[in-house]
């Protein structure tokens, strides 16, 4: 088992002796056409740009053999570009087999009981009470995709980027939409959550996570909204008389849940349970984006984090005491 202490936890100027996980690897040349290598390295807690030039040792070797996926064992120094962390390189070389590390080392996972995650998913297919609903829920979360759903990220980068943040996303986002039905009566409840469901459904396809998060040719080609919505409709004409209003608003969610063009929804919210799922979706992702920001961010003697370029601003953390009833149980209880 990897034992060595985590990036998160080191400062600038602190000594790296690490093995790391390349998370990016790029060949690029310099204004005067020498060759380095924009790397992207990381552990559980922490991915950390750096270049490595080629005055390091054994250069010529490793451009040709570091790629996303490979472990390296890294020497050097924690610093920082442009507010944001860095690592000069003095020594590297890939990881031996005597070394005994893999990719899983490296790779964060959701915090969350992993059964107890799919309990509660299927015991939430099982209170959908539309028979087409149900039936097409249970045939498309056989054993095979609910393998990869339960295992894959919610994302590569911002939010649930972890192994089994996929279900644990979608978990939160069924907890949102059930609350806002019981303000909102007017929402179709089965409708609704089936579209929770199945709205990141095709990232077990447009994602690969076997070592380094990274997008598959299908994933670059299709996207996951796509994917999902092929998935689905296949599905749907293997189930006799299924109605074409119910699919026409399920696909509707799936295909509206990133609520604007210029995200990648082919249409925007037009329904109820649309606007819902979106605004959901939202919620869930931004939350816990900023809350893994908050952990792995905050600049040293700060209550600042450094400016996050996907929040659009630095973010701050207040450090308040909660006081409310530590009796009060959470939804996740």
């Amino acid at each position: 088992m990897l034992n060595q202490t985590e990036l998160a936890s080191l400062s600038k100027g602190d000594s790296i002796d690490h093995f790391l996980l390349v998370k990016k690897s790029d060949l690029r040349l310099t204004k005067q056409n020498k060759e380095y290598i924009s790397l992207e390295l990381g552990d559980k807690t922490l991915s950390v740009l750096s270049n490595l030039w080629d005055d390091v040792k054994n250069f010529q070797n490793l451009k040709s053999h570091i790629t996303a996926g490979s472990i390296v064992k890294v020497k050097g120094l924690l610093d920082e570009y442009q507010g944001a962390s860095q690592i000069k390189i003095s020594e590297i070389h890939l990881a031996k087999d005597k070394d005994n590390v893999t990719p899983l080392d490296f790779i964060p996972r959701s915090s969350r009981d992993l059964d107890e995650m799919k309990n509660e998913f299927k015991s939430r297919i099982k209170k959908i009470s539309n028979s087409h609903l149900s039936k097409l829920l249970k045939n498309i979360f056989n054993d095979e995709r609910f393998e990869k759903y339960i295992t894959a990220p919610a994302g590569k980068l911002w939010h649930h980027s972890y192994i089994s943040g996929l279900i644990e996303h979608t978990l939160e986002i069924i907890k949102i939409c059930d609350l806002m039905c019981d303000i909102h009566p007017e929402l179709n409840r089965d409708l609704l959550i089936a579209g929770a469901m199945l709205h990141d459904f095709g990232k077990i396809e447009e994602l690969s996570f076997d070592s380094a998060f990274e997008y598959t040719d299908k994933g670059k080609l299709l996207g996951h909204i796509v994917i999902a919505s092929l998935i689905v409709d296949d599905e749907i004409k293997k189930i006799k008389d299924f109605p074409e209003e119910l699919k026409i608003n399920l696909l509707h969610l799936i295909l509206s849940h990133q609520g604007k063009l210029e995200h990648a929804s082919p249409v925007v919210p037009k329904t109820l349970e649309a606007i819902t799922l979106y605004q959901a979706d939202e919620l869930s992702a931004k939350v816990n984006a900023y809350k893994l920001t908050l952990q792995s961010e905050i600049k040293k003697d700060s209550k600042w984090t450094r400016f996050i370029n996907l929040a659009g601003t630095d973010l701050y953390s207040h450090e308040l005491e909660d006081f409310s009833d530590t009796d009060n149980k959470t939804l996740f209880d």
